[in-house]
């Protein structure tokens, strides 16, 4: 599979799994609401008019796309998607949940990836017809928090403060 990646492209998801923080309002540690060995999932930057603090997950190992992705990780993936949009029940009182996956420049994908999005979701919120907006470090808090602790509550491991380092600067 091509690359659709600027050469010398530095991955801002690989970042987030390796445990580094983005410069000004880009993805803080404190957004992360889970990590172990295969994934990660953290709040977007971006909110939602009527739908703030939905998730990325990700595969801490570089995968561009759904194509590339290997089968057991993509059922990791299916699996921590659904803890995290039953959390987001609990921990929101949404609706709902949604989730979308975009592969490719014409599928939509803007970060080279793969990245699963689940969405809270509210009676006649139009998600799809809305846009969203950057939020700072200290909006988005509330929501990892919520979302950490109901995760705990339903026994997922969950980050616990700045994802573990070891001394190669990878996540552990």
């Amino acid at each position: 599979m091509r690359s659709h990646a600027a050469e010398g492209w530095d991955c801002p998801f690989c970042r987030v799994a390796h445990g580094e923080e983005g410069e000004g309002p880009w993805t803080k540690r404190s957004d992360v609401i889970y990590h172990d060995a295969n994934l990660t999932a953290f709040l977007s930057p971006h909110f939602w008019q009527r739908n703030p603090g939905h998730v990325l997950i990700i595969p801490n190992r570089h995968y561009e796309n759904l194509y590339d992705m290997p089968d057991d990780l993509l059922g990791k993936v299916a699996v921590l998607s659904r803890q995290v949009a039953l959390a987001m029940k609990r921990a929101y009182g949404c609706d709902g949940t949604s989730m979308r996956q975009h592969n490719e420049p014409a599928g939509n994908q803007d970060v080279w990836h793969y990245h699963l999005h689940v969405f809270p979701r509210y009676t006649g919120d139009d998600l799809y017809r809305s846009s969203a907006t950057l939020t700072t470090p200290e909006e988005r808090r509330p929501y990892a928090d919520r979302l950490r602790e109901a995760l705990q509550v339903m026994d997922v491991r969950v980050a616990e403060g700045p994802v573990a380092r070891s001394d190669a600067g990878r996540a552990v």
